[in-house]
């Protein structure tokens, strides 16, 4: 059982202890689910999900709007993430892919969030290209003002539920200024005429992406988020918000390890005696346990202050993505090494963990560019 005594820090009200408590519940009845077909893995798990009322945190209550609330968040998908990982994906896609509408959406454009919050309809989050991942103010895809409408025209790459989406906020070069001022963010309806599936992208730990095709895709001008000019304003905004929850995930993925790891060794005779009573396998379970609760300090440090009403928390989304992310993938290395053979058999739960593990490094910002996010807000607050 992973450690619960995290909940207690002062960072977390009732709600949340309350809401841990149940969704660990949910979890152990329904999860993991057959990944044989990832697509309908992803669909059964968004649809699970909202029916069970799990997808109401990741988007705003049109009925009763708030801001969201990143604990909430990130506790869900730590959880999720322990369990099963393409769970925590499922999850975490209907936040980010809807996260424009909640933030910056008129209410016509939020008239998809009651859709999304209850699992009927997928969305996505279109904003890397094949030429501009971390460099977002690099977007070559452009958005062509005609008449009352916009047409786009370009590709968009590595995009997560990529094939399966029935929305996608898609970010295009509108022209207004150079760089990351002339970029708009628009909805895009997933039968849009014009938008098609390039190429299914295949990854370590499968999940659907695609490389998705605007051929001249005609869009009325009701379908701009926001205003002409701020789609990069509204990007980063999104990922203030969300790039929290990917340290969450991590973090999940690493208590998961740990946990392996601790029942492994206590149960794994080496040289006469439990593997336990080596001290050098003490030393990697201390590590490991040390670098668990310092990710998760830095990422509840981030969803908390977020929560407490900061406009921005880009140093302390940076940090918590950055620190946890790469800690995670050493937590899970150790698994691998305690583990020994059985570390490295396909469809051992370690061995999951490290493939799971990997991309949580990249996207989202890669751990390299959150350096130069954190290095620029460490010298400009000086």
């Amino acid at each position: 059982m992973a450690d619960k005594s995290f909940l207690n820090w002062p960072f977390f009200e009732d709600r949340h202890r309350e809401l841990a408590e149940r969704l660990e519940a949910w979890c152990a009845k329904n999860l993991p689910v057959d990944h044989h077909d990832v697509d309908a893995a992803c669909r059964e798990l968004v649809a699970k999900l909202g029916r069970d009322g799990w997808l109401k945190p990741t988007a705003v209550d049109t009925d009763n709007p708030g801001p969201l609330d990143v604990r909430t968040l990130c506790i869900t998908r730590e959880t999720l993430a322990r369990y099963d990982g393409l769970a925590d994906f499922a999850f975490a896609m209907q936040g980010l892919g809807t996260g424009a509408l909640s933030l910056f959406g008129t209410p016509n454009q939020q008239q998809w969030l009651a859709k999304t919050r209850a699992g009927k309809a997928i969305s996505a989050f279109a904003l890397s290209e094949p030429r501009s991942g971390s460099d977002v103010a690099n977007t070559e895809m452009t958005a062509t003002h005609d008449g009352d409408s916009y047409i786009l025209t370009g590709e968009k790459t590595w995009i997560s539920n990529g094939g399966i989406a029935d929305l996608y906020v898609v970010f295009a070069r509108t022209g207004e200024a150079p760089g990351a001022k002339g970029i708009s963010a628009f909805l895009v309806p997933g039968d849009a005429k014009g938008l098609g599936i390039a190429e299914r992208l295949e990854v370590i730990a499968p999940h659907p992406l695609a490389r998705l095709s605007f051929d001249q895709v005609r869009l009325p001008a009701l379908a701009l988020i926001g205003k002409p000019g701020d789609g990069f304003r509204i990007a980063m905004s999104v990922l203030d918000v969300f790039r929290s929850t990917v340290g969450a995930a991590a973090l999940g993925f690493a208590r998961r390890a740990l946990d392996e790891s601790i029942k492994r060794v206590a149960e794994r005779k080496l040289f006469g005696a439990p593997m336990a009573e080596l001290q050098m396998v003490q030393g990697h379970v201390a590590d490991m346990a040390l670098d668990v609760d310092a990710a998760a300090l830095l990422v509840y440090r981030a969803a908390w202050t977020k929560d407490m009403g900061a406009a921005r928390v880009t140093r302390e989304a940076a940090m918590a993505k950055l620190f946890a992310t790469d800690k995670a993938q050493d937590v899970i290395d150790k698994a691998v090494q305690l583990h020994g053979g059985d570390g490295v058999r396909k469809g051992h739960i370690v061995e999951s963990l490290y493939r799971e593990i990997r991309a949580l490094r990249i996207y989202e910002g890669a751990s390299d560019v959150q350096k130069v996010v954190i290095a620029r807000q460490v010298m400009s607050a000086g």
